[in-house]
């Protein structure tokens, strides 16, 4: 697996109210479905795998993988392998069960997300958390872990099984260094974009160079992929990271102020420490440590001085425009990767625009 993209160069730069770097377009302007539309039939197989391994569960436990692996999203790493594949050569069965693998990764990683955070909306229901216990959500999420595993070592060459389990461990590390960062205010811009690639741009990385390397494509182009995947990633978290603050709920589908409630500094917050007067700060870490629900009115008052979505949202499309250029080198079938950065700039600048 290649080293992550040395992305603090690019933060380096001073964020306030400037033009964000052009992103490609491709017309006409279209909707997810439209995104995903050549790989549907791939995502449809997905999910029809992903509902078969509820019988693979113990009886007892059923009724958990049955709620936990049926409640499909956008399927986004699914859709990041059938792309990759795509640009490297055909789908094939394999890459089902790849696709299968990473998203029950992603899952446990969920599972345990919303123990953390204290989550009860996950998808515009209720958390497996909330609907039975954070016990059994814990346990549970490991059982799909394991599960994931077990599947990935069902490959001829242990490549795929290496892959993953490395994968999950940057996942679950880069959750730890996260949560050992929480209430930080001296954490440095380098440090959270660290965060993210390890928690979450990580499975965008992996789903793109799996795709890739199940079509026996050359060592350069999987490179080329995973640090695509490495970047998009990275710009999906701090879009998600804006919502959190910025969102609604009823849109997202989840609980919101989980990050601020539990001490989590995104990129919202980071930009305005950076922005921000000696008073003005004082005031933040006062709210921070001391959080409570009727605190979000004043939060959201102190980052509009500064202009901290525009400065977030700048940021997302310098790495939506890194992404791009990512893809250059391979040779064809990049427009449903370049049609992916796309969908991602527009959902961040219509969140920029309803804030």
């Amino acid at each position: 697996m290649g080293p992550p993209v040395d992305s603090s160069h690019m933060l380096a730069a001073e964020t306030r109210a400037v033009v964000a770097p052009a992103i490609e377009t491709l017309d006409p302007p279209f909707a997810w479905k439209q995104v995903v539309g050549p790989v549907e039939p791939f995502l449809e197989a997905v999910a029809e795998r992903l509902a078969q391994q509820v019988r693979e569960f113990d009886p007892a436990i059923v009724p958990y993988a049955e709620y936990a692996l049926t409640g499909q999203g956008k399927q986004l790493r699914p859709a990041l392998v059938a792309l990759s594949a795509n640009a490297t050569g055909k789908l094939s069965d394999p890459h089902v069960t790849v696709a299968v693998i990473i998203e029950m990764v992603h899952l446990a990683t969920l599972v345990h997300d919303d123990v953390m955070d204290e989550a009860e909306i996950r998808r515009g229901r209720l958390t497996l958390a909330a609907n039975w216990s954070n016990e059994i959500a814990v346990l549970f999420g490991d059982c799909l872990f394991a599960h994931a595993l077990k599947l990935a070592a069902s490959f001829p060459t242990p490549e795929v099984c290496r892959a993953v389990s490395t994968a999950t461990n940057t996942v679950c590390s880069g959750e730890i260094i996260q949560n050992q960062h929480r209430r930080n205010f001296q954490l440095a811009r380098q440090g959270y974009v660290k965060v993210l690639e390890m928690k979450t741009a990580e499975l965008f990385a992996l789903s793109c160079e799996l795709g890739a390397f199940v079509n026996g494509a050359p060592a350069a182009q999987r490179k080329a992929l995973r640090q695509f995947g490495l970047a998009l990633g990275t710009a999906y978290q701090m879009y998600d990271d804006c919502v959190d603050v910025f969102g609604s709920e009823a849109v997202a589908g989840k609980s919101l102020g989980t990050d601020l409630a539990k001490g989590k500094l995104t990129l919202p917050v980071l930009i305005f420490w950076e922005r921000a007067s000696a008073a003005e700060r004082a005031k933040l870490e006062q709210l921070i440590h001391k959080w409570e629900p009727g605190c979000f009115a004043e939060l959201l008052a102190l980052l509009g001085r500064h202009e901290t979505l525009s400065g977030a949202l700048e940021i997302i499309h310098q790495y939506l425009k890194q992404a791009q250029e990512l893809l250059r080198p391979l040779p064809e079938g990049q427009d449903g990767l370049l049609r992916l950065t796309e969908y991602l700039a527009r959902q961040a600048d219509t969140l920029g625009a309803c804030a």
